[in-house]
C-alpha cells in the first residue's frame, strides 16, 4: 500500500491552534508485506539516525495495527519518501501520525473515515490546526468538543500558490511556546479573535483580496519570530511584493505566505535573493489531505 499526507500551515497568522490548510508538499509511505521488519528512508531526515529510526511512526502503527487485527502479527517493510522538512512549521509530526493511522486501518483490512483518523490522531497531538489539515485537504477551521474536532473545510483554487521559506535553521516547538505569556490583555485577545473570524470568513467566501488585513495577530507570532528576527524581514519583503499574507508557519520556523499563481514566482526570487542562506520553494495547495492506495 502507499500512504500519502501533505504538510500543512497552521495558525495563519491570528488563527493561533485553530485554523490551518495543507500545502502539496507530501511525505509518502510504501508498505508491503515482509518476512521481517524493515525500514528505509529517503529524502529529509534521511542522514539523521533519530528520523531513520521512525520510531513514532512504528510505535503508533503497531499499537493500533494490534488493536484493529484483534492482536494478530504480522511483519512489513516501511519504505518512507521525505518532503516536509523536519521540525520547520509545516506539520511533519501530524503528518507521521495521520500515516501511521491510516496505514495501520489499511493493513488490518478494517473500514475508517477521515473524520475516525482525526479524532484518533487527538491522542498524539492535541492541537488541531494542523491534524485536520492533514486528514482533510484544503482549508479548516476547527475546535475541541468533549475531546473531539469539529472542523469545517473549504477547497482551495489552483491559481493561489505557497511560497515557503524555510531558514536554515529550527524552531523547537517547545521553546517556541514557552516564550508565550501565561495571559493576555483582554484587547489582545479581541484583536485575534477578530481577525481569525474574519480570516475565516475571507477564505470561506474566497475574498483573498483582504487577506493582508485579516493576518494581523496580537497572540502568539511577533514573540514567536523575535527568536529569529530575520523573519520580520521575510514578512516585509513578501508583502510589498504583491502576497496577499504572510505568516508564520505553525511555531516556525518556515514562513508562509499566500499569493495568486502570476506573483509567486516574483516574490520566491526576491525572497530567495535577500536570503540567499534559506531555501525558498514555490507549492500548489492541496484539497485532498491523506489519500492511500492499496
Amino acid at each position: 500500500m502507499l500512504v500519502s499526507v501533505p504538510a500543512t500551515s497552521a495558525n495563519l497568522g491570528p488563527g493561533f491552534d485553530t485554523l490551518g490548510l495543507a500545502i502539496n508538499l507530501r511525505n509518502e509511505i510504501i508498505i508491503k508485506p515482509s518476512r521481517f521488519l524493515s525500514t528505509s528512508t529517503k529524502g529529509e531526515g534521511a542522514d539523521n539516525p533519530k528520523i531513520k529510526r521512525n520510531s513514532m511512526f512504528l510505535s503508533i502503527f503497531n499499537e493500533h495495527y494490534k488493536k484493529l487485527s484483534g492482536g494478530k502479527y504480522n511483519t512489513f517493510r516501511f519504505e518512507f519518501k521525505n518532503r516536509i522538512p523536519i521540525s520547520r512549521g509545516l506539520g511533519s509530526s501530524s503528518a507521521v501520525i495521520v500515516a501511521a493511522l491510516t496505514a495501520a486501518h489499511i493493513a488490518a483490512g478494517v473500514k475508517y473515515n477521515k473524520r475516525k483518523i482525526l479524532n484518533l490522531a487527538l491522542q498524539y497531538e492535541p492541537h488541531p490546526d494542523n491534524i485536520t489539515p492533514a486528514v482533510m485537504g484544503g482549508f479548516n477551521v476547527a475546535c475541541l468538543y468533549n475531546d473531539r474536532v469539529y472542523s469545517k473545510k473549504h477547497r482551495l483554487p489552483n491559481y493561489l500558490k505557497a511560497v515557503l521559506t524555510i531558514p536554515n535553521r529550527t524552531i523547537s516547538t517547545n521553546r517556541s511556546r514557552n516564550v508565550l505569556p501565561k495571559s493576555y490583555h483582554k484587547d489582545e485577545a479581541v484583536f485575534s479573535l477578530s481577525h481569525a473570524a474574519y480570516m475565516t470568513a475571507l477564505f470561506m467566501s474566497e475574498s483573498w483580496d483582504q487577506l493582508k488585513i485579516a493576518a494581523q495577530d496580537k497572540l502568539h507570532q511577533d514573540r514567536r519570530m523575535a527568536m529569529m528576527p530575520e523573519l520580520f524581514r521575510v514578512q516585509s519583503i513578501a508583502m510589498e511584493s504583491g502576497a496577499l499574507m504572510s505568516t508564520l508557519s505553525g511555531s516556525g520556523s518556515t514562513f508562509f505566505t499566500l499569493c495568486y499563481e502570476d506573483d509567486a514566482k516574483r516574490i520566491a526570487n526576491r525572497l530567495q535573493k535577500a536570503f540567499g542562506e534559506f531555501r525558498v520553494i514555490i507549492c500548489d495547495l492541496d484539497n485532498y489531505g491523506v489519500i492511500s492506495r492499496v
